[in-house]
């Protein structure tokens, strides 16, 4: 038992100096500065939304997109209806906008079966864009108006080839809706600081921007369309490698977008897994190694937690690791909520810890070794 005490506690130790490293590293990004009012966007953009079964969530989605504060004849926002079963297309069909297009996957390029649906949907849209930047969103998401704006003055001001953007779980009540929102919104503080750094490529495809240019320039999803995700990350990772120095994280309250948490439990798990389940095809290795270290501590604070279950000498070990690891990711956490004005989420922290580890190593171990359900498809 001594041994596993020891590796956990070194674990935790090399973890909090990560964290420390996260942490020292979003506090120095600068937030953007207010765009000037006389700023004229000068930037084509094609916002391109895979959507597939989200009759629910299109019609927000795509009135945030409509009512962004950017001139009309820069703006594009192409729907791709990924064999949508319910009344996704249709509804979409009832917005009269010059700005809008349906584009049906299923009837103009692609026949037959693949892993990789939601790849196919947006490269279809970019070939179809007509703006110079692509922007990427999720049909279950919506952003202020001055989301494009923000984007593009970034864009314009810094030159970047790829900007990732923050990203945010609306808030619901529920206990699993506040521990998604706590876990996403630590990510997005990963994501934030190794980008800005460029420690490793992070980004969430919910809010991605990178140039047409780029995208065909490192050949769009060929090579990384064997797996259902990796829409993002690994698309990120064939850009970084191309055009380096030029990746950019938006730290904007203004550039922020909403999306929606996992409905029930299943849900959330089968998304976590669908998350992990590139891990292995990434590049840039710097990403596998950090997700291989948190995933062995959470094994190692598993082992405890199973182990309390049949000494109280176990128990008091566990509720000191759980003490420790609390402690370490705290300031971190104060940081990210506060920049997401999320701060409430805080006291429901240290309730979610064991929920946490235990759910770090479903999503790890499934991730590599089993398949999930997305949107209704069995995929690997």
């Amino acid at each position: 038992m001594t041994t596993v005490y020891i590796t956990t506690l070194l674990l935790l130790s090399i973890y909090a100096i990560l964290l420390a490293y996260y942490h020292r590293s979003f506090k120095q990004m600068p937030e953007n500065e207010t765009i000037p009012n006389d700023f004229i966007p000068t930037t084509p953009i094609t916002v391109v939304v895979p959507a597939r079964n989200e009759a629910a969530n299109i019609n927000c989605c795509i009135q945030s997109i409509l009512a962004q504060h950017y001139p009309q004849e820069l703006l594009q926002c192409i729907i791709i209806d990924d064999h949508s079963e319910d009344d996704t297309a249709a509804m979409v069909r009832q917005i009269t906008d010059p700005r809008l297009s349906l584009v049906s996957l299923e009837d103009e390029l692609f026949t037959g079966t693949t892993n990789a649906y939601k790849k196919k949907a947006i490269e279809t849209g970019i070939s179809k864009a007509t703006g110079d930047l692509i922007v990427t969103t999720d049909a279950d998401c919506t952003a202020g108006p001055e989301w494009l704006r923000t984007i593009a003055y970034t864009y314009q001001k810094k030159g970047a080839v790829l900007i990732a953007g923050p990203v945010k779980m609306k808030r619901q009540n529920g206990a699993l809706q506040l521990f998604q929102s706590l876990d996403f919104t630590s990510l997005q503080g990963i994501t934030a600081a190794s980008v800005y750094k460029g420690f490793h490529s992070m980004c969430n495809g919910a809010n991605l921007a990178y140039t047409k240019k780029a995208f065909h320039s490192v050949d769009g999803f060929n090579g990384i369309d064997t797996l259902a995700s990796g829409d993002d990350m690994l698309l990120m990772h064939k850009i970084a490698r191309q055009f380096p120095g030029q990746i950019h994280y938006l730290k904007s309250q203004a550039a922020i977008v909403s999306t929606e948490p996992a409905k029930s439990l299943k849900a959330f798990l089968q998304q976590r897994i669908r998350w992990a389940s590139k891990a292995q095809a990434y590049e840039d290795k710097s990403v596998f190694r950090v997700l291989l270290l948190v995933y062995i501590m959470n094994l190692f604070m598993f082992l405890l937690m199973v182990m309390a279950f049949f000494s109280v000498q176990q128990l008091l070990w566990l509720l000191l690791f759980l003490f420790i690891k609390t402690g370490v990711e705290w300031p971190f956490m104060h940081s990210i909520t506060a920049f997401f004005q999320e701060k409430s989420l805080l006291k429901f922290f240290p309730l979610f810890q064991p929920f946490h580890i235990v759910y770090t190593v479903i999503a790890g171990s499934f991730g590599q070794f089993g398949t999930y359900e997305w949107k209704g498809r069995r995929v690997r």
